[in-house]
Parts: structure tokens; sequence; C-alpha cells
């Protein structure tokens, strides 16, 4: 279960990132959270733990939440609990239902709910706006699109 442990410290931890990492300031006024280049590889590290425990990762996402309010502040805690449920559940659906290839499950799963995800999380924190979710989601997508390769190769040499 080291994929399944790992999956519950790293909620834990970008929720404490969200709070420890300031936001950045971009040209035109928006802002984008530097904490939001590690939740794209949390989904990812969900899809392996679910290859370890199947539809259990749902109780383990939410351990992972209810585990992060003790380290971050009310309103991250929150608004990551929403947004990580709503993209878990996205990404979830995908992933199980879908009977491609892992590195592509991993993928179409990701580009799905990484925007949902980014969406929830900057509106309920008050950062909402169209650059902002599309830095974050962006920005989530770079762990996805680098395990995609690296899990496609794999594959390619099985």
């Amino acid at each position: 279960m080291k994929y399944t442990v790992l999956y519950i410290l790293a909620v834990i931890f970008v929720n404490w990132a969200f709070d420890a990492l300031p936001p950045l300031q971009m040209p035109g006024g928006d802002i984008w959270p530097p904490a939001s280049l590690i939740v794209g590889f949390i989904f990812v590290i969900r899809d392996y733990a679910q290859r370890e425990i199947g539809h259990l990762i749902l109780p383990a996402m939410l351990l992972g939440a209810l585990i992060s309010a003790f380290f971050s502040t009310p309103t991250i805690a929150f608004a990551a609990a929403c947004a990580f449920f709503a993209g878990e559940m996205l990404d979830w659906g995908i992933y199980t239902i879908s009977a491609r290839p892992f590195s592509q499950r991993i993928l179409i799963s990701s580009l799905i709910s990484t925007p949902v995800d980014s969406l929830i999380f900057l509106w309920l924190v008050d950062l909402l706006s169209p650059l902002s979710v599309l830095l974050m989601s962006a920005s989530k997508m770079l762990g996805a699109v680098l395990v995609f390769h690296l899990e496609r190769k794999r594959e390619k040499a099985c």
C-alpha cells in the first residue's frame, strides 16, 4: 500500500503548501498559487493507489482531506476537499471505466479532472480568473504528461 500512503501524505502536503507558499502575482493582476504544480502529481499518484486498493481510493482521499484540516487554514482545507472530491470523482470514473492502457488513462483522466479541480478550488479561495484557472490546470498537467510518457515507454518495453 505504498502508493496509497503516499497519496494520503501528498494530499496533506499540498494543502499545507497552499498555505505556506504565497500566490504569485501574474501580469494583468491574476494570481497563481505555485503549490498547484504539486497537485498534478497527486492525481497521478491517485491512479497508482487505485491500482493497489481499487474503490477504497475514495475513503483514502477523504482521510487525506480530513487530516489536512489540521495543517492548513479552514478555507484552504475546505476548498481543497471540495476540489479534490470533484476532481477525484471525475478522475476515478474515467480511470475506472476506461479500458485503455494505464498511461492513456492517466492522461485522459487528468485532462478532464484538473480543470474542474482548479476551477472549484480557485473559486472557493476567491482567486478565480480565467488566467488563474488556465495556469493552475496547465501546471497540474505537467505531472500527468511526464508520467504518461514514462508509463508509455514502460508499456512499449513490455
